[in-house]
């Protein structure tokens, strides 16, 4: 195993220089060696091997064992872990150089305006108000900047001052060592929130915070065409903003009750309608029901003569209005009725003796060859079968 290289010459510095000329040494050899900015095939190593020798060398007691006994001295203070980097990986040591908080290198003030929270609503609709749109009242409970105050947190006629525990900055800064160095750690003051100032007299409608709850009535208008599950927002009106930041969102959850005949695909509508057998043999005209913007409206449907049941028959233009990602309409689906034939279970005698003429008239009951599609090939398809 090969033997260590001196710390002292592996960060490039004499025997006798200063807390400060080691730090120094060691700042620039690692932003030169990190493996996210040097490709070199022994950048990592070296990385590795400059940390190690700061770890001692910036540490004033395993500086004097080293001084005193060389790698003997440290061997068991080296790097803790299977990392070793004493607990930090690659990716934290490359942050604390370049992401922040290290020294003076990036810090940021957590002062500086920040966007406030969104709020949700969730919104039930009648199954034609989602079809053709509509315009609804909702009720939200949110926090607002006091009104008596206008988020100055003092009472009218007085005069804040300066927060003593951040000295009017708004931040306090919390320095702890590491052996990368110095870390500046820098948090909202807790007293004034920010501000800097406090106030000598609160509010007495906010007691003193800037905001009250406070609950308020919105318009919302619905779309012609919204889904269940689809979203509304209404921009600007969530939580307010901090430090002079913009307000949130309001986010509007729509849920959509079932309707008693009609069901949703798409942009089309369903619609089951049941006729009875003379009905579907014969041929018949029929209204059936439409919904409107006005309410619920008739169109008159013809059924051919020997109609099956599961035939499909379409109405244009009676669907549901197609919503486009910019909000506009773009024409409607088509209502799609779907006719089932009712067999009876009970007959009078009549009826009875009318249906045995028919069953004469008409044969035997046939069983159709096995390649030959029809309605059995419609069930098999159904059912998922080949």
């Amino acid at each position: 195993m090969a033997s260590k290289r001196d710390y002292y010459d592996v960060l490039g510095v004499p025997r006798n220089a200063s807390p400060d000329e080691v730090k120094k040494a060691f700042r620039q050899l690692a932003r030169q060696y990190h493996p996210d900015v040097n490709n070199s095939s022994d950048a990592e190593a070296r990385f590795k091997e400059v940390n190690e020798a700061y770890e001692v060398l910036g540490d004033p007691q395993k500086r004097a064992a080293y001084d005193r006994f060389g790698h003997a001295g440290v061997s068991g203070g080296g790097f803790g872990g299977s990392s070793g980097f004493g607990g930090a990986g690659l990716g934290d040591i490359f942050e604390e150089f370049f992401g922040g908080g290290f020294g003076g290198f990036g810090t940021r003030t957590r002062t500086a305006p920040r966007r406030g929270a969104d709020l949700q609503h969730r919104l039930t609709l009648e199954f034609e108000e989602a079809l053709f749109g509509t315009e609804r009242e909702i009720e939200i409970t949110r926090t607002e900047t006091c009104g008596t105050c206008h988020g100055s947190r003092s009472e009218p006629g007085t005069t804040p001052v300066r927060c003593p525990e951040c000295n009017g900055t708004g931040e306090v800064r919390q320095v702890q060592n590491t052996f990368l160095g110095q870390m500046v750690n820098i948090t909202t003051c807790p007293r004034c929130k920010g501000a800097g100032e406090v106030p000598t007299t609160p509010c007495h409608t906010c007691d003193g915070r800037g905001q009250v709850r406070a609950q308020r009535t919105l318009n919302v208008t619905i779309p012609a065409g919204i889904n269940d599950g689809m979203q509304i927002r209404l921009s600007g009106e969530g939580e307010p903003g901090l430090h002079g930041g913009p307000p949130g969102n309001l986010y509007v959850f729509v849920s959509v009750k079932p309707h008693q005949y009609f069901r949703r695909r798409g942009n089309d509508l369903i619609l089951e309608l049941h006729i009875n057998v003379a009905q579907a043999a014969l041929g018949h005209t029929l209204m059936v029901p439409v919904l409107e913007p006005a309410g619920e409206g008739e169109v008159e449907l013809e059924i051919p003569p020997g109609t099956q049941s599961g035939q499909v028959f379409q109405i244009k233009g009676a669907g549901v209005p197609r919503l486009r990602r910019d909000g506009r309409h773009a024409g409607s689906g088509d209502l799609q009725v779907v006719v089932q034939v009712s067999i009876p279970k009970e007959l009078t005698y009549e009826q009875a003796a009318l249906f045995e003429q028919l069953a004469d008239s008409l044969g035997e009951a046939v069983i159709p060859p096995a390649n030959q599609r029809g309605f059995l090939d419609k069930v098999l398809d159904w059912l998922g079968g080949e």
